[in-house]
């Protein structure tokens, strides 16, 4: 039988079109762990099985109870590995020379540049607490379209600080960056650095209430961070501060602040009762960044039990505020630290007291909540994003496990394979 060439162009349609719909079919693939962690307050599930497809967690449960669909491929990172919803760094900067023109440099060096500071330790979501708002936007946006693999990014874009109060161990930035750094007088200026920041697409607002100087401390004025605080809260975003000192505490919770970019590093005080209950009365959340001060110590080449002594102090005050209830919030502080392994903050936060749980709470639960995203993320559940850490063995052990991680997927897409797990 003859085929005319009207019925060649059907059937060349057909396969079209056929072709195009399983183009727009989403991924559906299978992550099997031998523990999965639905969240830090659940029953882990033994010999679970994670099924995702696009970028949506489809079924969660154990191997004998979750129908795998017909086709879903398996993930070369299930043999056998610790699976928990994806970690947030609450605290990193895409500051220094290496991020510079990020909307243009090769997606293959940015994307290394991502992987070694963050998607290797687990991080599907981080915090930029400060950094040249527009190059990181640019990044953001190129990791959002995939051409560039990393994290997704929330951003506080350019910080505000005291006039004349760009801090000491800030310095060494080139002029010019340092002269874009909003310093404002007054608080409408405060008002109007805010509007103009989230404008641009800032995802919330950074306050350096107090900054160390070669002659002392500079403070920003109380009506100043108020204004700023309330015009960011007006536009349904978050406030961070850096407080340096107990009165930065003080100052933050008088200025409406949500959560402190660092503890009292090398404060050797304990916080006054009556300020703990006060911030944690007020919802603040902490992020401890624990590891940083012997960093900066070790620059400073301060002597070793000076450095164990202060380095104690800062871990008694988490202590103390996580005992009475405070909320913590996993952060390193990397981008400014250049030693981005988290192993050390880990072991100083469980030697604070949290435990294995707590910590993962730190990183995945209470991140989420305090973004106001728990209906999104921060959980292994279906209808959530697909963003998850498969971790070579259990935090339950050992809290330094949280930083031996095997793969990193974000919004269902692996951004981080270990070798030989691509």
């Amino acid at each position: 039988m003859k085929t005319s060439i009207a019925q060649v162009a059907l059937l060349v349609a057909i396969l079209m079109a056929a072709t195009a719909h399983a183009a727009d079919e989403p991924d559906t693939w299978v992550l099997r762990g031998a523990k999965v962690y639905v969240a830090p307050e659940g029953t882990p599930i033994a010999d679970g099985i994670v099924v995702i497809r696009g970028d949506k967690i489809l079924a969660v449960g154990d191997r004998r109870s979750v129908n795998i669909p017909a086709g879903a491929r398996a993930s070369a990172c299930d043999d056998g590995g610790v699976v928990a919803a994806g970690f947030q760094n609450s605290h990193v900067h895409f500051i220094g020379d290496v991020w510079n023109d990020a909307g243009r440099q090769p997606a293959g060096d940015l994307s290394r540049l991502l992987t070694a500071m963050l998607t290797r330790y687990g991080y599907s979501t981080v915090v930029d607490t400060a950094s040249d708002r527009d190059n990181t936007l640019a990044m953001r946006a190129r990791i959002e379209r995939s051409e560039v693999r990393g994290p997704r990014i929330l951003t506080v874009g350019l910080p505000l600080f005291p006039p004349k109060g760009i801090p000491i161990y800030l310095e060494h930035f080139p002029r010019e960056f340092l002269e874009r750094m909003p310093q404002p007088a007054t608080a409408e200026g405060a008002v109007n650095v805010v509007r103009e920041n989230l404008d641009a697409g800032a995802d919330g607002t950074k306050l350096f209430v107090v900054t160390p100087q070669a002659g002392g401390l500079r403070r920003m004025g109380a009506e100043v961070a108020r204004a700023a605080a309330d015009e960011t809260h007006r536009r349904g975003k978050l406030v961070m501060a850096h407080p340096t000192d107990i009165d930065g505490v003080r100052a933050a919770l008088a200025a409406g602040v949500d959560i402190l970019a660092h503890t009292t590093l090398g404060v050797e005080a304990p916080w006054p009762e009556e300020l703990q209950r006060q911030a944690i009365k007020q919802g603040m959340s902490v992020i401890p960044t624990l590891k940083l001060l012997g960093h900066e110590l070790d620059k400073e080449k301060v002597p070793p039990e000076v450095t164990r002594r202060l380095v104690a102090a800062s871990v008694a005050h988490v202590r103390a505020f996580v005992a009475a209830g405070g909320q913590v919030l996993f952060g390193t502080d990397a981008g400014y630290m250049s030693d981005f392994d988290p192993t050390e903050e880990y072991v100083l936060m469980a030697r604070a007291g949290l435990t294995p749980m707590q910590i993962l709470a730190s990183l995945t639960t209470a991140p989420a909540a305090r973004w106001n995203e728990a209906g999104r993320r921060g959980r292994v559940a279906a209808g959530l994003d697909a963003d998850l850490v498969v971790l070579e063995a259990d935090p339950a052990a050992d809290p330094a496990n949280f930083a031996k991680v095997r793969c990193t997927i974000s919004r269902g897409r692996t951004v981080y394979p270990a070798p030989g797990k691509e």
